[in-house]
């Protein structure tokens, strides 16, 4: 493999991967080989989608961008790798080790200020510890400081801008609206900067956007469950397959979920566990094709056949 690589940044957030440029340089990279764009989606992401000199494309980022993405790079039908969306399900059964999936549901949630592709966002709770759950999920998020991300104390810091922050904002109001009950936060954190309360959400329906629409940020909404077959039907009720949790003792069970659950990734008793020998990628509206591992690879690779003729047989 010997591709050259074109970086095009996300005009909200350039300067890590400016960063990354000046590490290229320092680890002594040819010129030309690693290559950092900044620029608007539309004008260079753009250029990049329909250009006929690029044979592959990966991006990441939200469904809708995804979806034009494909459609500009048909123009030569260079490869298309997506990482987009995701509405990922974590499912708690009452049989858990408790403390720790408070600890990961939190994580899956809260990393990242909620600003994560693969955060699980919607936590499925069985009946028998479901207001057990809410109680402690709602102190553990009570304890979160929103601060200065500088300060080394401070677990959450802004979103990305104001457009973000209105679009958390609204999805706020409307599970209030539609009848979710609000446990905590739901509201800009200050009158200054991006930043949102963390925020809780009970006794939501599989019908609210809150339940449906990806928020991207610090919001976790909590369903109750019954059985097991109830909570594979919801938890796959979603546009979205990009990754999903179990918590359980009974190792069969967890097995039969993974298995039924439709997402890319799922995890056992643990949540944001990457590996780079691992692919990651997701099912239905979250993208095509995997990052990561040997199969990540192939992504930028062709497969070639040639065909000898000799003028007898070698053996």
């Amino acid at each position: 493999m010997g591709n050259t690589i074109v970086m095009k940044t996300a005009e909200q957030t350039p300067l890590t991967a400016n960063h990354i440029a000046a590490l290229v340089k320092e680890a002594g990279f040819p010129p030309g080989v690693v290559n950092i764009l900044s620029g608007y989606g539309p004008t260079a992401g753009g250029a990049i989608a329909t250009h006929d000199g690029v044979d592959k494309v990966a991006f990441t980022g939200s469904t809708e961008i995804g979806q034009l993405i494909h459609t500009m790079a048909a123009g030569n039908l260079k490869r298309v790798t997506l990482e987009l969306g995701g509405k990922s399900a974590n499912v708690v059964f009452g049989d858990c080790d408790f403390e720790r999936a408070i600890d990961q549901a939190h994580l899956g949630t809260f990393f990242n200020h909620g600003q994560c592709c693969s955060a699980a966002s919607r936590v499925f709770v069985e009946e028998s510890i479901y207001d057990q759950f809410v109680e402690a999920t709602v102190e553990r998020a009570k304890a979160i400081k929103v601060g200065d991300p500088y300060e080394m104390d401070t677990a959450q810091g802004p979103q990305v801008n104001q457009e973000q922050l209105d679009k958390i904002t609204d999805l706020c109001n409307s599970g209030t609206r539609e009848g979710a009950q609000l446990a905590l936060g739901g509201q800009r954190y200050g009158d200054k900067g991006y930043f949102f309360q963390p925020t809780v959400f009970a006794n939501v329906k599989d019908d609210m956007r809150i339940a449906k629409e990806e928020i991207f940020g610090p919001v976790m909404s909590i369903f109750k469950f019954k059985d097991v077959a109830e909570v594979v039907s919801r938890a796959n009720n979603s546009i979205y397959g990009l990754a999903a949790s179990v918590f359980t003792r009974d190792i069969e069970k967890a097995l039969k979920l993974a298995h039924e659950l439709q997402a890319g990734t799922v995890y056992v008793n643990a949540y944001h566990v990457l590996q780079p020998s691992t692919p990651f990628g997701g099912f239905k509206m979250s993208g095509s094709g995997r990052e990561l591992g040997e199969y990540g690879l192939e992504q930028y690779s062709e497969k070639k056949t040639v065909i000898i003729k000799t003028a007898q047989k070698n053996s």
